[in-house]
């Protein structure tokens, strides 16, 4: 997106966001609108300046920021369970890459097999990704990640991470790797 913006306007990001912030436009609808119709933007141009000028993009904060963003406000308490789950992924091989995002992280070999995310104050998801598995009772349907993933665990304590769990995401992982 930098790359086209820059092959578009003939202007670098930097300048870009610098216009942004003389407007002093704050919400993102305004920015949007502001793009678009004072220096003729297309939506995704809009939309990348916008996010990058209110840096609320994921690649404008660490890894670091974006788990502890996760788990505050009222989801402190998933924490340890995130905790627990990547030190058993990351224990499944070399190739493990955990990649945190704005809600959730997620966990890849070749391709993703799971997500973990702090859904709500009570309810923590981890979505996994199968070739071809059954629902059942506790491994329910991907519910709110879509096509992301294809199946959906729903923890609210550590001690549901238990050897069900943890063979469900090694499966995933094998048919990742």
């Amino acid at each position: 997106m930098e790359k086209g913006l820059l092959e578009k306007t003939g202007k670098p990001l930097e300048h870009w966001i610098k216009v942004v912030k003389d407007s002093k436009l704050e919400k993102h609808s305004e920015i949007l609108n502001f793009l678009k119709s004072e220096h003729g933007f297309t939506h995704g141009f809009a939309n990348f300046v916008s996010m990058k000028a209110r840096a609320s993009d994921a690649g404008s904060s660490t890894p670091e920021a974006l788990i502890a963003a996760q788990y505050s406000k009222g989801k402190e308490q998933f924490k340890p369970i995130y905790d627990k789950l990547i030190q058993i992924v990351k224990g499944f091989g070399d190739n493990v890459e955990v990649v945190p995002k704005k809600a959730n992280a997620s966990v890849r070999a070749k391709r993703q097999f799971a997500l973990i995310q702090p859904s709500t104050k009570t309810r923590m998801d981890i979505g996994l990704k199968f070739n071809d598995k059954p629902i059942g009772d506790r491994l329910q349907g991907s519910g709110p990640f879509g096509s992301m993933c294809t199946h959906r665990v729903i923890l609210t304590d550590i001690k549901e991470v238990d050897q069900e769990l943890i063979d469900w995401l090694r499966e995933a992982y094998q048919e990742a790797s």
